[in-house]
């Protein structure tokens, strides 16, 4: 699954073009598959969210849905990244793929049998988040063995568009299969869609040399040292996290607003969250080019402003049809963001310590957005939706010309492995 395909000169797959990914079967494979399990977590996500809304009136606890997802990649990245380089990163997957499959199955069964509680679906989706802390690191070193190296910066975005198709559809069928059957079938879903992945890795076999293993926290230290060392590394980490802190409201109370303020349905925010993975596509295709024309910091700092502005009608809308504007737009601008800070950072990280870097850019970025997420479900408790929605928005306005002052993106070639 290594050998270029014949077509490779030929339209939209030539070299350098937005496609050009797709000439390699590996790739192609892999982005298949992995596209099938994204549908499947989305719809597992939106039915756990839902369902939390029926367990509980909590704010908080709603709002953790969605930190559960990410606060194990804050806690675990790094040990996930030194595993990444230090054994065979095809395996690492499969592992992951496992565990969060037996995950989503025990799911499905404790939800069909009635005996699914807040705490207890919390602690699902912390383990379907572990498996998601392992598989990270590993899958983005990975995209390097499935590629050349000039299409590398065009495989990470098709990789989004992978991630953002299934944010699309995803949320859409999970609301309609809650609507009409029961979380439990959701979650039996995503179950099943890690067997495509699954098999797909089983029969890939990666011309890559054997990995130069080190004692664990030896191994941590020299990332973290590299990371630390490195003035334009430090700079994407500090922009993922603080884009992270406060852009994380909008996903954690979404459910609160749909339920309560718009007085709608899980169809509804199905909706929404399709409507965001829409703007994610449609942005993906044309973020590398506007990244070449116009550079990684107006990029940046552009998306978080309208981001920012995105949020405001998401706390005060009561209708359907904003909520969807604001979705849609907000989507573009969360992936021109996290793509851009992504390809900044595997451009600018060693080959021999590439997981741990990019176990480190997860942990610092998902961190963010879990501990934002709790902290605005606790403020949303504390002060009402709306309030809590507003100050995440004025917390990204004007964080950024701090950023821009103390963080600013690296230049084309600056830190450039």
């Amino acid at each position: 699954m290594s050998d270029e395909a014949p077509s490779a000169a030929r339209g939209l797959t030539a070299p350098g073009r937005a496609l050009a990914p797709f000439r390699f079967p590996a790739f192609r494979a892999l982005w298949t598959a992995n596209l099938a399990s994204n549908l499947g977590s989305m719809v597992q996500s939106t039915g756990a969210a839902w369902l939390m809304t029926d367990l509980t009136q909590s704010h908080q606890l709603i709002a953790l849905v969605q930190a559960s997802t990410t606060i194990p990649i804050l806690l675990l990245a790094v040990f996930a990244g030194a595993i990444a380089d230090n054994h065979d990163r095809r395996k690492v997957m499969l592992a992951a793929q496992g565990i969060m499959l037996v995950a989503s199955a025990a799911l499905a069964l404790m939800t069909w049998a009635g005996a699914i509680g807040p705490l207890t679906l919390l602690a699902f989706t912390l383990t379907v988040g572990a498996g998601t802390a392992l598989n990270g690191p590993a899958w983005q070193a990975s995209v390097r063995l499935q590629v050349g190296p000039g299409d590398l910066p065009q495989a990470i975005s098709i990789n989004t568009i992978a991630f953002n198709l299934a944010r699309s559809v995803g949320p859409a069928l999970g609301g309609l299969l809650i609507a009409l059957t029961s979380p439990a079938l959701a979650f039996a879903l995503n179950a099943l869609s890690y067997l495509a992945l699954i098999v797909v890795l089983l029969r890939w076999r990666p011309d890559a040399p054997p990995p130069q293993r080190q004692p664990m926290l030896a191994s941590i230290r020299t990332g973290i040292a590299f990371c630390a060392g490195s003035s334009p590394v430090r700079r994407i980490l500090l922009r993922g996290m603080t884009f992270g802190l406060g852009a994380a409201g909008f996903h954690a109370l979404l459910p609160v607003i749909v339920r309560e303020r718009v007085h709608g349905t899980e169809v509804d925010y199905g909706l929404l969250l399709g409507a965001f993975g829409v703007g994610s596509i449609l942005t993906a295709l044309w973020i590398a080019p506007a990244r070449r024309r116009l550079g990684s910091e107006t990029v940046v700092s552009m998306a978080a402003l309208i981001f920012a502005a995105m949020m405001v009608p998401l706390a005060s809308a009561t209708t359907l049809a904003p909520l969807l504007a604001s979705a849609l737009v907000a989507g573009g601008a969360w992936v021109a963001t996290f793509t851009t800070l992504n390809v900044a950072m595997q451009l600018r990280s060693p080959e021999t310590i590439l997981g741990r870097c990019l176990a480190i850019y997860q942990a610092v970025t998902f961190g963010g957005l879990a501990l934002g997420a709790y902290a605005l479900g606790l403020v949303a408790d504390l002060t009402g939706v709306p309030t809590a929605i507003r100050g995440a928005a004025a917390f990204l306005a004007f964080s950024l010309p701090v950023m821009r002052w103390l963080a600013p993106m690296p230049a084309r070639e600056e830190g450039r492995i």
